[in-house]
C-alpha cells in the first residue's frame, strides 16, 4: 500500500494551505474531504463575499485572539496577511481592501477563493479524496493509519488535522476531529461561541426586528463594574442584538455571562455629545420649542421605531408638549438617550456562531511548527485549535498560516 508524506484531513482553508504547502515541498499529499467538494463553509463567510483576511498589523491581529494570541506570533510571521494576498494575486486573484482593513477577492464572491484553491492543489499535485470521513486514526511505529466511515484505509508518515469546530454543522464540522484529538490524549478546552448573537429579556426589542441603531455607543455592565465597547451599528432582533460590535465581542461577553449571569447593555444613542453637553442642549430645545410635542421632538435623536418604546419606558405621554416636561422626566429622557439598558440573559447556541472558541488546547501544540507536542509527526491548524479571532477576516489569516506553517513539514 502506498504510504504518502502527508496526509491532511480537512479541505477548508487551513487544509488547503496546508496541502499546498506540504506539496510545494516536494511530499507527496493527500487532502482528505469530508464532503464531495472543498471549501463548502469558506463558501459561507462574509455572506458569501469571503473575507480573507486583514491589513492590521501583527500587533493587532494577536489582540484580536485575546490572552493568549501571542501564541500566533511565529505563524502569522512565516505566513503573513502580505504573504496571503501576495499568494492569491500571484495566482490570478486580484484583491480589495474595505473598511477596517476588510480584504475581499475583487469578484466578491467566495466561489472564486475556492476555485483558485483547487487549481493550486492540482497544480503541485495534491490528490484530494472526498467523501471521506475519519472514523480512526492510529499511529503504529512511525506510521500513522487513518481509516474512515466507509472502512478506506490510509498510511501516512504525517497527518494535518485541519477538520475545524462544531459549527455550520451542515458543512461537515461535527468535532469529529476534536474526538480523535482527544482519543489521541490532546485535552480540548470547553467549546464556547465566537461571533454569536445575544439574547436579551425586553420584548419591546423583539418587536423591532430588522431595525439598525447606527453608529451607537455601546457599554456592558455587570455588579459594580462598567466595560465601554467600540462605536458601531447594533442590530435588533427578534431575540435580541446582533451586529458587529456584538459578534466582535460576544466570546468576552459569554464569558462574563457564565462567570455573572445576566448582564446589561447600555445603548448611548448620542456618543459625540457629553452628558453635561446634553443636558443644556435639551434645556434649551424645550425651551425653543416649547409646543413640539416629544414624540415629534426626539425623532431628531431616536430611529422613529424606536420612539414609542423608549417613550414607555421613562413613562411619558408622546403627544406630550416640550413645556409640559418637567424636570424630573427631561433628566430620565437624558440618562436614557446616553444609557438606556437592555439585559442580556443568554445567547444563541453553538451551532448558530460564526466560529468556535475552544479546541485542542495551545499548551499542547509547539507555535513554531504546530505540531503536537503528545504525538511526532501529527500537526493541528485552523480552527481545531483552542480560541477564536475577532471578525474581519481575522480567522480565516489564523486558518491560512496554521495551515502553512503545519504544511512546512520537510524543513523539519
Amino acid at each position: 500500500m502506498k504510504i504518502y508524506d502527508i496526509a491532511v484531513i480537512g479541505g477548508g482553508p487551513a487544509g488547503c494551505m496546508a496541502a499546498i504547502r506540504g506539496a510545494q515541498q516536494g511530499n507527496k499529499v493527500i487532502l482528505l474531504e469530508r464532503n464531495k467538494k472543498i471549501g463548502h463553509k469558506l463558501l459561507l463567510t462574509g455572506n458569501g463575499r469571503c473575507n480573507i483576511t486583514n491589513t492590521a498589523s501583527l500587533r493587532i491581529f494577536m489582540e484580536k485572539f485575546g490572552k493568549r494570541g501571542t501564541f500566533y506570533r511565529d505563524a502569522f510571521t512565516e505566513f503573513s496577511n502580505h504573504d496571503l494576498m501576495e499568494f492569491f494575486k500571484t495566482n490570478g486573484l486580484e484583491l480589495k481592501v474595505e473598511e477596517e482593513g476588510r480584504v475581499f477577492p475583487i469578484t466578491e464572491k467566495a466561489k472564486s477563493v475556492v476555485n483558485l484553491l483547487e487549481t493550486v492543489l492540482d497544480e503541485f499535485g495534491v490528490k484530494v479524496q472526498y467523501n471521506y470521513r475519519l472514523k480512526q486514526l492510529h499511529k503504529i511505529s512511525k506510521i500513522f493509519k487513518l481509516s474512515s466511515a466507509d472502512e478506506d484505509l490510509i498510511k501516512a508518515h504525517k497527518v494535518i488535522m485541519a477538520t475545524g469546530g462544531v459549527t455550520y454543522k451542515f458543512t461537515g464540522s461535527t468535532g469529529d476531529g476534536l474526538e480523535i484529538a482527544e482519543l489521541l490524549g490532546h485535552h480540548i478546552t470547553e467549546l464556547k461561541p465566537g461571533g454569536v448573537p445575544l439574547r436579551v429579556r425586553e420584548e419591546w426589542v423583539h418587536q423591532l426586528r430588522g431595525v439598525t441603531l447606527e453608529n451607537v455607543g455601546l457599554s456592558l455592565g455587570y455588579g459594580a463594574k462598567k466595560i465601554t465597547l467600540a462605536r458601531g451599528n447594533l442590530l435588533l432582533t427578534h431575540f435580541g442584538v446582533s451586529g458587529p460590535v456584538i459578534l466582535d465581542k460576544s466570546q468576552n461577553i459569554v464569558e462574563l455571562m457564565d462567570k455573572h449571569g445576566d448582564l446589561k447593555l447600555y445603548i448611548d444613542f448620542l456618543p459625540e455629545i457629553k452628558p453635561d453637553a446634553l443636558k443644556e442642549q435639551l434645556m434649551s430645545d424645550f425651551q425653543n420649542n416649547s409646543k413640539k410635542s416629544i414624540k415629534n421632538y426626539l425623532k431628531y435623536h431616536l430611529p422613529n421605531s424606536t420612539i414609542s418604546p423608549i417613550l414607555k419606558i421613562i413613562s411619558v405621554d408622546p403627544q406630550k408638549k416640550l413645556n409640559q416636561i418637567n424636570k424630573k422626566e427631561r433628566l430620565y429622557l437624558q440618562e436614557t438617550l446616553k444609557a438606556l439598558p437592555l439585559t442580556i440573559n443568554g445567547h444563541l447556541p453553538l451551532n448558530k456562531a460564526l466560529v468556535t472558541c475552544g479546541g485542542v488546547t495551545k499548551k499542547e501544540i509547539n507555535p513554531q511548527t504546530m505540531e503536537s507536542k503528545l504525538i511526532t509527526g501529527l500537526y493541528f491548524a485552523g480552527e481545531i485549535i483552542a480560541g477564536c479571532g475577532g471578525r474581519g477576516g481575522y480567522n480565516l489569516q489564523q486558518a491560512f498560516s496554521t495551515g502553512y506553517v503545519a504544511g512546512n513539514v520537510s524543513k523539519r
